[in-house]
C-alpha cells in the first residue's frame, strides 16, 4: 500500500492507459493522419514511465532506493508487458471494437524505452 501512496500520479497513468485502450475509441479528424495512434502510444508509455521516475525520485529522499533489479522490472519490463497484455486483450476480447496491433505493442515499447534511458541517466546523475 506504501507504494501506492508513493506513485499516485503512475499509478493514475497506468489506470488511464488501461481505459483508453479498452475503450471504444471515438471518431475524430485525426483519424485520417496515417500512424497518428502510433505516436499517441509512444507517448502514452513514455509519458507513464517518466513519471515513474520523477516520483521514484521523490520516493528515495523518504526511503531507501530500490535495487537495481527490482527498479529495472518496475520501470521497464513491467510497462512492457502490461503493454503486450493490453494488446492481446484488444485482439481478442473487445468483440471487434479495438484491434491489437503488433507497431501498438513496437510503439509502447519504444516509449518505454526512451522514458527508461532518460530517467536512468538523470537519475544517475543527479542521486
Amino acid at each position: 500500500m506504501r507504494y501506492i501512496r508513493s506513485f499516485p500520479v503512475t499509478v493514475f497513468c497506468v489506470i488511464l492507459i488501461f481505459y483508453l485502450c479498452l475503450m471504444t475509441p471515438p471518431s475524430t479528424s485525426l483519424d485520417d493522419v496515417s500512424n497518428i495512434d502510433k505516436f499517441f502510444h509512444f507517448m502514452m508509455y513514455f509519458g507513464t514511465v517518466t513519471v515513474f521516475w520523477i516520483e521514484y525520485r521523490r520516493y528515495t529522499r523518504k526511503y531507501s532506493p530500490w535495487s537495481l533489479f527490482w527498479l529495472y522490472v518496475v520501470s521497464l519490463v513491467c510497462p512492457i508487458l502490461m503493454s503486450g497484455v493490453l494488446e492481446l486483450i484488444q485482439a481478442y476480447c473487445t468483440a471487434g471494437r479495438r484491434s491489437g496491433e503488433w507497431m501498438d505493442f513496437v510503439a509502447n515499447s519504444l516509449g518505454v524505452i526512451c522514458a527508461f534511458l532518460i530517467g536512468k541517466i538523470l537519475t544517475k546523475r543527479f542521486v
